[in-house]
């Protein structure tokens, strides 16, 4: 089954940016991989545009209803306030926060009062002080945007911080699912975090997603495509 356009689009943009590379890649838990994924390189405008598009479109489909998180206001928004970890996810919560309202066919209406924030990396001992610049979080509910989730210590860290903050976290939205284990588990970094937290943790693109759209573009070889089957085989996560 073909990858909707919009993902069609970003898995376009990635490429064409080299965010999403193929080739052989050492990644930090000593794994050859046959491609790797750096949101970092979307800084061209048309590319981090088309980032933006990209989350705003997952943020769309998986959490416009209230029905999507519990304990939810029917008639409201699951969500109050985007959140970028920083550093990476500082530029992401604010252009997605943009491309939200943006979104056509009368739905960016429905964001127009979405509020984004993002945390220092050491607190601030003078002016207004705190760790957390842009929308207040005490009683709001905050999703979480960041490009990737490896092990998951960045997530538990900025789960931490909203919630000293007095927020509630309802959901977290990354670029990129590996779908792959961690080392001495079954299960994905993504999987384990979602058991944790209880949250629905999504992405704008899956391992699956990626290659079936690169079978759908034809812009990788047979060898390539060869390559990642063989990897997500031998590390695919059971969830």
């Amino acid at each position: 089954m073909s990858i909707p356009p919009w993902k069609a689009a970003f898995l376009a943009s990635a490429l064409d940016g080299r965010a999403l590379r193929l080739g052989s890649f050492e990644l930090k838990s000593k794994r050859i991989s046959p491609y790797f994924f750096n949101a970092g390189d979307f800084y061209r405008a048309d590319l981090l545009t088309a980032l933006a598009v990209a989350y705003a479109n997952t943020i769309h489909e998986s959490f416009s209803s209230s029905s999507s998180l519990p304990d939810a206001d029917a008639d409201a928004l699951p969500f109050d306030v985007i959140f970028g970890p920083a550093y990476k996810g500082i530029p992401l919560a604010t252009a997605t926060t943009m491309a939200l309202a943006q979104l056509p066919g009368g739905a960016g209406a429905r964001y127009g009062r979405v509020e984004y924030s993002f945390d220092r990396k050491e607190a601030k001992d003078h002016g207004e002080g705190g760790s957390i610049v842009g929308a207040p979080l005490k009683g709001r509910r905050v999703l979480i945007i960041d490009d990737v989730i490896s092990a998951g210590t960045a997530k538990r860290d900025a789960v931490a911080k909203i919630q000293a903050e007095g927020g509630t976290v309802v959901g977290i939205v990354v670029a990129l699912d590996r779908q792959e284990t961690l080392p001495d588990s079954a299960g994905s970094a993504i999987g384990l975090l979602r058991r944790e937290f209880g949250i629905p943790i999504v992405a704008i693109l899956t391992l699956e997603n990626i290659v079936q759209g690169l079978k759908d573009s034809g812009v990788a070889s047979q060898d390539d495509l060869r390559r990642i089957e063989e990897y997500r085989a031998k590390y695919g996560a059971t969830d």
